[in-house]
């Protein structure tokens, strides 16, 4: 059975994959002031937050088209899964879900499943890398769609950022919880609950927030994970510490790291790690 994984741009794949045919990113546009950046293979990370440092604005975002997500559809594979992030954060799942209406006033029917994340980056990746493990062992359609929907309400994501920043200039955190996470060095421990942001733990140091998003990780899904995921911006040397804080924790599943693309680079800033389980 063929199957493709259609993705916003927040579908930060692992370069392997980004080479595998079985997945198509539809990307979101950026603006920086008056840089319009397109959110594609293209992306340049280092020039993207040059133009946010030296902005006095916050970074805007815009969602695919309906028809964008809709010639995404119009595919020879017979099955496809899309994956947006978080409904809370962007408008993609319901661009995604009008996309779906109009493919099928044109085309009809097609097995077509939309997943609203309630994550972003390491929670898309960790789905798409789910979807494809249930097709190696003979699922179908149906079966698959019902588990990744269970998968989803299981997965936990886990993040720390160099600065709240970004967070607090798009409305997602008040200037006073920003304001002493700067002040005082104290870095958060961040979460989402059913893609809503939310603050799990808090330490001082970068490093002991690492270690203490790590705790927070392994003492709520423990073994439950069949992978985990970690994304970084701009610090690998940090996806690797976080990675190697997790093997010596115990943690026996594959731990996969990637590099964020262009609407996680802008949420996470510059040296922000994200962790799914």
């Amino acid at each position: 059975m063929k199957y493709r994984i259609v993705g916003d741009s927040c579908l930060d794949l692992t370069e392997e994959m980004r080479k595998d045919s079985r997945f198509q990113i539809v990307p979101l546009t950026l603006q920086v002031d008056d840089t319009m950046i397109v959110d594609d293979e293209n992306f340049d990370q280092a020039e993207f937050l040059r133009l946010v440092r030296e902005s006095r604005e916050c970074p805007k975002t815009a969602c695919p088209s309906p028809e964008t997500f809709k010639k995404a559809y119009e595919c020879e594979e017979e099955d496809v899964y899309v994956i947006t992030l978080s409904s809370h954060l962007s408008g993609s799942y319901n661009s995604a879900m009008v996309g779906k209406s109009l493919y099928e006033e044109e085309h009809g029917h097609k097995n077509i499943l939309i997943i609203d994340s309630e994550s972003a980056s390491s929670g898309e990746l960790s789905l798409a890398m789910a979807i494809c493990g249930m097709y190696e062992e003979g699922l179908g359609f149906e079966e698959i769609s019902g588990r990744i929907l269970k998968l989803r309400d299981r997965q936990r994501t886990y993040f720390v950022l160099d600065s709240l920043e970004y967070l607090r200039k798009n409305g997602r955190l008040t200037g006073l919880q920003a304001f002493f996470a700067t002040a005082l060095n104290i870095k958060p421990v961040m979460g989402a609950d059913h893609g809503v942001i939310i603050k799990l733990d808090q330490a001082r140091g970068i490093n002991k927030a690492f270690a203490r998003m790590c705790e927070i990780a392994v003492r709520e899904r423990g073994d439950a994970a069949n992978h985990v995921v970690i994304a970084h911006c701009n610090a690998p040397e940090r996806a690797n510490q976080v990675k190697e804080e997790l093997e010596r924790l115990g943690v026996g599943a594959e731990i996969v790291v990637t590099r964020t693309a262009g609407v996680s680079t802008l949420y996470a800033g510059d040296g922000g790690i994200i962790l799914v389980m």
